[in-house]
């Protein structure tokens, strides 16, 4: 195993050079994950970068919506070497400030963007994240933290400049690394005769004045709850635990798309604290940016050396309309906690049978 530029540094955690995980397990993954949001329109972006060291993958991707269509461009190349080097393609992150500042730049012809992400509330580090199938094998099993924050920069899609103020451009980010699908699909074997009976997600990090909250939900078909993390992190650092939310969701009609979420929280010291959070502009994660059974391209899928794609979604195209409830969505949250407003994710995705909303299958809809 090559010996690299990070093995200089005491950082190691296993008695193995840095290029090399302590897991054989093809899935393992490393990524970014931002987000950010126009709180004055209805421009929304999201972008991530990944590498696959069991793959030999490092990929990234931004996609931007605006009005009924998302612009996504892709990049992917061989993963020669980790390194503190976050670049693929015309794509790099560079870390000016660690847990705080960083600066995301993408150069393509179709979409580029030079944006600087600022921390308005410390990082904080999420409960882990596991689903363990029937065959008792992690899909899942990965570390994250998460941080909301303001964006600043430069950002142009399909020839019109779009200005990035920090007073007006939120966003959440988050970074994580363990195991979860990535690349190409594993043979299907047993789990094509038992597949899934569904899967419920809910992920709601806010950004306030004064404070952020963090909410994660995820529970099995059932209602049974296998994650469930609740906090409000203050500007000194300070974290709450929010107890157990109740989660009340509103879809619109014939679809599983929400409309607007009501999270019933409680304080440390036991009093309610109930968040209201409205759904605006969305991106579908299975277009563009690379999850959820995107057909047009899976994070660490080999592609190729040099690899580079953009492509122009139309969210009303009955094709693309089509895959929407299949994947996990990503919409821009107006948010209420008493007298307080903010901004920030609101990201949803139910699949399949889920008894708490009344979802009795992988067809029903909402009333």
């Amino acid at each position: 195993m090559i010996i690299g530029p990070l093995d200089e540094f005491p950082i190691h955690q296993t008695p193995l050079p840095m290029a090399r995980v302590a897991t054989s397990d093809r899935n393992f993954y490393d990524r970014s994950y931002f987000n950010a949001i126009d709180t004055t329109g209805e421009t929304m972006l999201i972008t991530g970068f990944g590498v696959y060291p069991n793959l030999g993958v490092t990929d990234a991707f931004v996609t931007v919506r605006r009005g009924d269509t998302q612009r996504a461009v892709r990049f992917s190349d061989a993963l020669v070497q980790r390194s503190t080097d976050l670049a693929v393609g015309g794509y790099r992150i560079e870390v000016l400030e660690p847990l705080q500042k960083l600066r995301v730049v993408c150069e393509h012809e179709d979409l580029s963007a030079d944006l600087t992400w600022e921390g308005s509330f410390p990082v904080v580090r999420e409960e882990p994240h596991t689903i363990i199938t029937g065959l008792n094998r992690p899909i899942i099993d990965a570390q994250r933290f998460a941080q909301v924050g303001t964006w600043s920069g430069t950002l142009n899609v399909d020839g019109t400049d779009i200005p990035v103020d920090p007073s007006t451009w939120v966003g959440t980010r988050d970074r994580s690394w363990g195991i979860r699908p990535v690349g190409e699909s594993d043979p299907p074997g047993r789990v094509a005769d038992e597949p899934s009976e569904g899967f419920w997600w809910l992920y709601v990090p806010l950004r306030f004045d004064d404070y952020s909250i963090i909410v994660i939900v995820q529970e099995e078909p059932n209602g049974f709850r296998t994650l469930n993390d609740a906090t409000r992190i203050w500007k000194d650092g300070r974290i709450e635990q929010l107890g157990w939310p109740r989660v009340h969701l509103t879809y619109k009609s014939g679809t599983r798309i929400p409309t607007a979420v009501r999270l019933d929280l409680t304080t440390p010291d036991g009093k309610p604290l109930e968040v209201e959070v409205e759904a605006g502009t969305f991106i579908a994660l299975n277009a563009g940016c690379g999850y959820g059974g995107d057909p047009d391209w899976q994070h660490g899928q080999w592609k190729g050396r040099n690899w580079s794609e953009s492509r122009l979604y139309d969210i009303t195209d009955p094709a693309i309309a089509g895959r929407i409830p299949f994947g996990v969505i990503d919409h821009a949250g107006k948010a209420r906690c008493g007298t307080d407003e903010g901004y920030g994710l609101f990201e949803h995705g139910t699949m399949g049978r889920h008894d708490p909303t009344g979802f009795a299958n992988w067809g029903a809809v909402a009333p």
